[in-house]
């Protein structure tokens, strides 16, 4: 059903053989020309192209590794397990539940690891602003480059092409293409560059073939087409763009601005792409807004609508999916606890669902009748997860797990078992059947904190943000 490495507000909240297959915890090693990567600024917030390119490191022969898996197991069917407590990786098939290879990381990862097409290649972003792609079918490292000083997320094109990474520090955005090579920047600021913002957060559009880029401290929303024949760009007003009255800019890899009320933070695609809904945050030091949801449509560049929801509701961490004939959303709040379920066609609240205490993370996949909910914001409750019928929309059962902390849930391609991180340090990954809702494995791990299946990321099934 319709997303962090560690994400964000996330990673807060959770602070309260190179090649061969080993059986257990299998240990790969950096490969020595990654490890001379080590590319430190010159100075405190500056992080030039040249700083950029300088960073980049590959191995040495990756790219003329085969093209199929060097392991038993469906590909399509692989987990990629970040377990934040030793900053380590693992590969979990996802039919045995077994780890197949865990290697360590580069430190504290930021946001969801991006997947190419194929399924072969992962992209992990750090918070210090290095990216590295993983080859999962041969085991290793292929290439690495630091983006920036300070990392929010990053997105991959559809296509697999380019990589846009968002970063607070410095205050752009930076594409890559797939092998880590640095095409361009843009300054995360107002037209004429009399402000400058944070990046907030990087999604990609498929359907539009673009990425979309909110901010912490501008009242704008981005989109960039990597699409080759997108159109040109007219900034400011123009009576006729067909006449010729304004100077474009290319519409390939520039901004195309919407302007908005107030910053967007977290937010969510309607089925079409042509609708996204984001959740308001008041610049620093301005008073708090009374609606803190807007709707904004991306072909006409304006808000359309506004939902008075309360709290901090969480769209860009929920699910879509079909309900009464029509498509709904159901999001976390992470300041009350309450499911917000929102019709996305009249952009109405068609139910607040009441949950133990506040959460992140609601998932789901077709194959089960359930959203499974956590409420990992509150002491009392974290240890619980809600389980929500899609049709009644009705909370109908508990999963409970005493001494942990539930946080997010995957399943498997098929959706027949769900895997539930308890993402304490010494954790686990647990598996239940989804009909049953029973246990039916457990697997150690320190501070599983997201796992990813590999089919789910790549069809991005019913999850409305990328």
């Amino acid at each position: 059903m319709t997303r962090i490495l560690c994400h964000g507000l996330f990673c807060a909240l959770l602070a309260l053989s190179p090649l061969g297959i080993g059986q257990g915890w299998a240990q790969a090693s950096r490969p020595a020309a990654i490890d001379s990567g080590s590319a430190e600024p010159q100075s405190g917030t500056t992080w030039s192209d040249a700083d950029i390119r300088a960073s980049r490191v590959e191995t040495p022969g990756a790219k003329s590794l085969p093209a199929k898996p060097r392991w038993q197991a469906d590909p399509m069917n692989l987990f990629v397990v970040v377990e934040a407590g030793d900053d380590h990786v693992s590969l979990l098939d996802g039919d045995r539940f077994e780890v197949l290879h865990r290697f360590p990381g580069r430190g504290a990862l930021q946001g969801e690891p991006a997947f190419t097409p194929d399924g072969r290649f992962v992209y992990f972003g750090t918070g210090d602003g290095w990216i590295t792609q993983y080859d999962l079918w041969n085991l290793t490292i292929m290439a690495e480059a630091r983006a920036g000083l300070e990392m929010g997320n990053l997105a991959l094109s559809a296509d697999g092409r380019y990589l846009m990474v968002g970063n607070t520090r410095p205050r752009n955005v930076v594409l890559l293409d797939g092998d880590l090579q640095f095409v361009k920047h843009i300054d995360a600021a107002t037209l004429d560059g009399r402000q400058t913002s944070r990046v907030s957060a990087v999604y990609d559009a498929a359907p539009r073939k673009s990425f979309v880029v909110a901010f912490k401290d501008l009242s704008e929303l981005w989109e960039v087409s990597y699409d080759e024949k997108a159109d040109p760009i007219f900034d400011g007003l123009v009576h006729d763009y067909k006449m010729g009255e304004a100077i474009a800019k290319p519409g390939f890899l520039n901004p195309r601005r919407a302007p908005l009320d107030e910053p967007l933070e977290s937010f969510a695609f309607d089925p079409s792409y042509r609708n996204l809904l984001g959740a308001k945050r008041p610049r620093d030091g301005a008073p708090a807004v009374s609606t803190t949801v807007q709707v904004v449509n991306l072909d006409v560049r304006r808000k359309i609508a506004e939902l008075p929801i309360a709290g901090m509701p969480q769209p860009g961490s929920g699910i879509r999916f079909a309900h009464h004939g029509t498509t709904v959303l159901a999001s976390q709040n992470l300041q009350d606890g309450v499911i917000d379920v929102i019709d996305m066609k009249t952009w109405k609240v068609v139910k607040a669902i009441p949950t133990p205490g506040p959460g992140f993370f609601i998932r789901s996949h077709e194959r089960t009748p359930f959203a499974w909910a956590d409420s990992m914001i509150d002491p009392k409750s974290k240890d619980s997860l809600t389980l929500i019928d899609k049709k009644t929309l009705e909370p109908v059962a508990t999963l409970r797990k005493p001494g942990h902390t539930l946080a997010q849930t995957a399943f498997t391609k098929d959706g027949r078992y769900a895997l539930v991180s308890a993402a304490d340090m010494d954790g686990a990954l647990i598996a239940f059947d989804t009909e049953t809702l029973k246990e039916i494995k457990r697997l150690p791990m320190r501070k599983p904190v997201g796992s990813y299946n590999v089919w789910n990321m790549i069809t991005r099934s019913k999850r409305p943000s990328h």
